[in-house]
């Protein structure tokens, strides 16, 4: 073999990507366990639904989200147990004021092309997010941070170019708001504000995102994308911790029924996979080390359409009770799911930091004198036998969204003889149907962007782009913004629960846990860190 030939024809990134896999795999152990690593690290798992956007800006799903951290590096990370470490800004302060703060970046991040990763990156992005002409789903989230001038730019009477956000020097991004903000630090985690390769967006537009194209800044670099079918990631040698990184690579598959993924995780295709719904308990015992139900912050409810075009009925207050009444959560929660999920009769999930369960009156009631204060509040707004409720509730393909559809939808029809016909769309269809407004009743859920019951609660304030319900109230609104300049919001966030309670504008089902089925030989995984937020850069995989 002629080497020197060989040596011309490698690129410079293959050469750097099999030096440094070599120094870390150069011992076959893990350099801080002292475990033996498997030969092969490859990291496989299942995904529900195809990917929207790999486009940080333009992320709105948490399939999306969870690329976005392989893909791209944000200001800062979390650690296992949902602590900020740094990312690309290796510290960062903050005035006497709290109102401006400084990221210093560190010189070695780099894009992996070779670029520097500088505050101008950061800036770029930022500014784009909240760009009215990307129309950016997330926009709203730039100004729930308080950046100065969000709103105004949101609404068209700023430029972008005005939003609170410099680049002191290449290493130096400074942030300005316009309200102290105690947990603005762990919003920085999102995609949507992590950094973008301005050249590169520029000069493919929408195509940016396509592996032949994509240049990012995470410890990953896309390699492969067949929408809603495959996808795969491969280390970018260029980042600038990856000498400590250990999976070389990670596939994803779409698979939209749960039970074929569990039988291709049971055949070593997949190393996670959701726990299929009303096995957890069963395969908790036969398999205890590989069936997991982990710390999630997330809520899941049903939606009421409470804007002019939406059904007539739902604009009552005591339909919307009584519908809600009658779910018998704890069925759903013991008798499908069985996964160590929690009943919800209010929309944060109790495990948030600094929040206080409510209490809500008809959470404290028995499911009996639920069902008959259901029927009495329907009658009251005049259904019954001689003329039934009738609507559609829309959901994502999924079987475990079927299951517990058809659960709920069986208990209206024999507690309150009210027909509810089942809609199913696939997911990327069902947020543009919701999004316009076009639907009855929708199935939805909140996974929180940060820990904190504002990422719950602003869902419900007038202008909010994620309030499907279209509820309105002038006192959540403001209690709101009171609670972004209280040194003790606890209390503000307590007393919007009840209110919510009180106009029932969602049908709160359950607060979730993850529940999954995880390859014994995967290590690394975030156990507790209760966002579940996990980099593949973190995981490892052991011999056999």
């Amino acid at each position: 073999m002629n080497f020197s030939k060989l040596f011309k024809t490698v690129s410079l990134g293959a050469l750097l990507a099999a030096g440094l896999t070599m120094t870390a795999h150069a011992a076959g152990t893990h350099p801080e366990t002292g475990e033996q690593l498997a030969e092969e690290q490859v990291f496989t798992y299942r995904l529900l639904d195809g990917i929207p956007s790999l486009d940080p800006q333009m992320m709105e799903d948490t399939i999306g989200f969870a690329f976005s951290r392989d893909l791209f590096e944000g200001l800062l990370n979390q650690d296992a147990d949902g602590n900020l470490i740094p990312g690309v800004a290796k510290s960062w302060d903050v005035n006497e004021t709290n109102d401006v703060y400084t990221f210093h970046l560190r010189d070695d991040a780099k894009w992996s092309n070779g670029d520097p990763v500088t505050a101008h990156d950061f800036v770029y992005a930022w500014q784009r997010s909240i760009d009215p002409e990307l129309a950016s789903p997330y926009a709203w989230y730039v100004e729930l941070m308080a950046l100065e001038n969000a709103s105004e730019i949101l609404a068209g009477e700023k430029d972008k170019s005005e939003l609170g956000v410099r680049a002191v020097d290449d290493l130096t991004f400074e942030v300005r708001l316009t309200t102290p903000l105690p947990y603005f630090a762990s919003m920085t985690v999102l995609a949507t504000v992590f950094p973008v390769h301005k050249a590169t967006v520029e000069a493919h537009g929408t195509d940016w995102t396509q592996p032949e194209n994509m240049v990012s800044n995470g410890a990953y670099k896309l390699t492969e994308w067949v929408l809603n079918e495959r996808t795969v990631r491969e280390r970018n040698p260029y980042y600038w911790n990856n000498d400590k990184t250990i999976i070389d690579k990670v596939v994803t598959h779409v698979i939209s029924e749960e039970n074929v993924a569990f039988t291709r995780y049971n055949a070593g295709e997949l190393d996670m996979t959701a726990v299929p719904s009303g096995q957890f308990i069963r395969l908790k015992a036969e398999r205890p080390d590989e069936t997991l139900s982990l710390p999630y912050l997330g809520s899941y409810y049903y939606s009421f359409n409470m804007a002019e075009n939406g059904p007539e009925a739902f604009k009552d207050v005591n339909v919307r009770k009584a519908l809600s009444y009658a779910v018998d959560r704890k069925v759903i929660v013991e008798n499908i799911l069985q996964g160590g999920q929690r009943e919800a009769y209010n929309v944060v999930p109790l495990a948030t930091a600094g929040f206080t369960d409510p209490d809500t009156d008809y959470g404290n009631w028995t499911q009996e004198e639920r069902d008959e204060k259901a029927r009495e509040l329907l009658a009251e707004a005049g259904y019954g036998p001689d003329n039934p409720l009738e609507f559609k509730l829309l959901y994502n393909t999924s079987e475990t969204h079927k299951k517990i559809a058809t659960a709920i939808v069986q208990m209206w029809k024999q507690k309150l003889n009210v027909n509810a016909e089942l809609n199913n769309m696939e997911w990327r269809t069902m947020l543009e149907t919701a999004r316009n407004d076009e639907f009855d009743m929708v199935r939805y859920a909140w996974i929180g962007d940060y820990n904190e019951a504002s990422t719950f609660l602003d869902l419900y304030t007038s202008d909010s782009p994620q309030n499907w319900a279209n509820y309105e109230n002038p006192e959540v609104d403001q209690m709101m913004a009171d609670a972004k300049v209280s040194s003790n919001p606890g209390p503000i966030y307590t007393d919007i629960e009840k209110i919510l309670a009180r106009d029932m504008p969602v049908i709160p089902i359950y607060h979730y846990t993850s529940v999954i089925m995880l390859n014994t030989q995967v290590k690394g995984w975030p156990m507790n860190n209760i966002q579940q937020n996990w980099y593949s850069r973190d995981l490892y995989k052991v011999a056999q």
